[in-house]
């Protein structure tokens, strides 16, 4: 399937490629392709890729950057059907805790959506969720898929330190910080193993495309899993999807 893209100017010397905007996995798979297709294409000019929901920005390095002649370039690439790279994609098992030490948003949600603390839990680790890109913070995953019982808006005021590991709600997504830092969304346990190691060769282990699935652990699990981590000998669970 293809789409009808928009080509438009992104500063001096970028293209920002854009598709329908919404959250859809046949337009991720399709983002992905094309991004494949353009790294192993012969242009030689290029500085970054960098993708979204429903977007792709890429930049270049010449300095005689032409918006129209690249655009026709990119057209090109994206309409051939030259052979890409095909992509090995991962489920990943991520352990939660659960427990309201970690989940101090857990009882207000409860109230909110007149669910059970345990009925909030078994929602969030029943799906399947997909990462789409990688952003605001490094290792910080946007996924989609998560249970529409679930979709609550944003904190009216952000807290301004939000443990790192903290999963987290926030509009229509969830998702993990892999790090402190500031945030707006609500805190409904945490994970303990890291979604960003700048001294790894890949940072981030997950991918856009991959999927993740959470399981409930106790905190002594939690605590376990935590010791393994910071020795560096935790083996993160995962299966293969495809290459």
């Amino acid at each position: 399937m293809t789409y009808e893209l928009k080509y438009i100017p992104y500063g001096e010397q970028a293209i920002l490629v854009e598709w329908p905007q919404r959250i859809d996995i046949l337009i991720l798979n399709d983002i992905v392709a094309f991004k494949s297709k353009v790294i192993h294409s012969e242009l030689g000019n290029l500085q970054s890729l960098n993708h979204g929901y429903a977007s792709l920005s890429i930049s270049y390095k010449n300095e005689n950057f032409d918006f129209s002649s690249e655009v026709k370039l990119l057209k090109e690439i994206y309409k051939s059907s030259k052979a890409r790279k095909i992509y090995k994609r991962q489920s990943w098992k991520i352990p939660v805790c659960y427990d309201t030490h970690f989940g101090i948003d857990l009882e207000i949600l409860s109230r909110e959506k007149q669910l059970q603390i345990d009925d909030i839990i078994t929602k969030h680790c029943a799906s399947i969720y997909t990462v789409f890109f990688i952003g605001f913070l490094p290792g910080f995953l946007y996924l989609g898929g998560l249970d529409s019982a679930l979709f609550t808006p944003r904190r009216a005021t952000p807290r301004l330190k939000i443990k790192k590991g903290s999963v987290a709600i926030g509009g229509e997504q969830t998702g993990i910080y892999p790090m402190e830092s500031p945030g707006g969304w609500h805190i409904i346990g945490n994970c303990p193993i890291n979604f960003f190691d700048s001294s790894k060769s890949e940072p981030c282990f997950a991918n856009a495309g991959d999927s993740l699935k959470f399981y409930p652990v106790s905190i002594q699990e939690y605590e376990d899993i935590k010791v393994l981590v910071d020795a560096g000998v935790y083996q993160i669970e995962s299966e293969v999807l495809y290459d």
